[in-house]
């Protein structure tokens, strides 16, 4: 009785706040029952003909970016309408739980892992009451695309282990360094040389903005902003998604990149970032390789027309495929209200590459047919 009353309360929601068929960039956005979708600087995945569209659940008020809720979870067959499962990753309330109630969750990424049939959620993870300080990747698993899912762990990745064609002489310390002035010639050096993947050798590197991303092999890798998020770092993750084989490369060295999205088509890597200005947008930045390990050729700002130096004012947070299509790609982004996140609002756009360049067009109103265009 209880599931029929709930498929007819969805059925007249639908009804009454109508369907959506297609995607208004920066505008509200209703979920079946009529509410704004609360899933923010998330990822997607398809999974059996649905797909999962996982975020950050953010509240009122200048406290909304702390994690009082967790990761939701909504789910579309066509996405342009979503359904909202709930939460999937619930914070707790014992004080002692990494993930308490008022820590900071952020990125979360979901993939699957077909050796072990679990559903793998990595997010950034700030302890409550440090503000960004932790600065950790942490894990959560699934048996389930709608959960619940349950906390592993948290990392510093990396912890006591060089990049790979780290040089040797990149390994000690000068003993000048410490003296150097920030943003100075001299210091911008020795962070490209290391100066700060020396500081964290022993407790792990630092992880923030990130996204997750698995290849044709079904290798995964996880893409985050570190040493104070000057640095991109791209670590590879054992065959269960839950740890780092100790295999990692720095991108970017003092790029002072964040917002990791990345995708590949034809053999060729590509990757949008962000500049670093708090939770005011930037002008995009994207870069390309024939290896997940580099080198990375930056290949300048993807977005073009009116405020594309400003990202169409939004941060990138992940691009996803359409099933079932050749080449369609959707970058997803978000605009944020730090004064009040929870009014925070989305940008999707169709990717398309002009030249091996990832090239982001404003459309106020689009749909898939868009990429039938030529």
């Amino acid at each position: 009785m209880k599931l029929q009353y709930s498929i007819i309360i969805s059925f007249l929601c639908s009804f009454v706040f109508g369907q959506n068929n297609s995607f208004q960039p920066g505008k509200l956005w209703k979920d079946t029952n009529g509410i704004h979708i609360n899933a923010h600087g998330g990822g997607v995945i398809f999974v059996d003909g649905t797909y999962y569209w996982y975020g950050e659940f953010k509240t009122e008020g200048k406290g909304g970016n702390t994690a009082l809720k967790g990761v939701s979870c909504y789910s579309s067959k066509d996405l342009y309408n979503w359904h909202n499962e709930g939460i999937v990753l619930k914070v707790e309330e014992d004080p002692k739980s990494e993930i308490t109630k008022g820590c900071i969750i952020e990125r979360p990424k979901v993939v699957f892992n077909k050796k072990t049939g679990k559903y793998v959620m990595w997010f950034h993870l700030e302890l409550k009451g440090q503000d960004y300080n932790a600065a950790k990747a942490a894990v959560a698993v699934s048996d389930s695309p709608k959960g619940p899912f349950t906390y592993k762990k948290s990392y510093r990745p990396n912890k006591g282990v060089w990049p790979i064609d780290f040089k040797d002489e990149f390994k000690c310390a000068s003993t000048a360094e410490r003296n150097l002035k920030s943003w100075s010639p001299e210091w911008i050096t020795a962070i490209q040389n290391g100066m700060l993947v020396r500081r964290d050798f022993k407790k792990g590197q630092m992880a923030r903005d990130m996204t997750v991303y698995v290849d044709d092999n079904d290798k995964a890798y996880l893409i985050d902003s570190s040493e104070e998020n000057l640095t991109l770092h791209i670590s590879e993750l054992t065959d269960d998604y839950l740890d780092f084989t100790e295999k990692w490369t720095r991108m970017a060295p003092a790029g002072h990149n964040e917002a990791p999205a990345i995708f590949k088509k034809d053999g060729i890597y590509y990757m949008i970032t962000s500049g670093c200005t708090g939770w005011e947008p930037n002008e995009a930045r994207s870069f390309k390789s024939s290896s997940i390990w580099g080198p990375w050729e930056s290949i300048g700002n993807p977005c073009i027309g009116k405020d594309a130096d400003l990202t169409f004012h939004s941060q990138s947070t992940y691009i996803f495929t359409v099933q079932g299509k050749k080449d369609q790609f959707i970058f997803m982004a978000d605009r944020w209200k730090p004064d009040n996140p929870i009014d925070g609002t989305y940008v999707w756009l169709p990717v398309k590459i002009t030249d091996k360049k990832p090239v982001l067009k404003w459309f106020d109103k689009w749909n898939l047919n868009v990429f039938l265009e030529n």
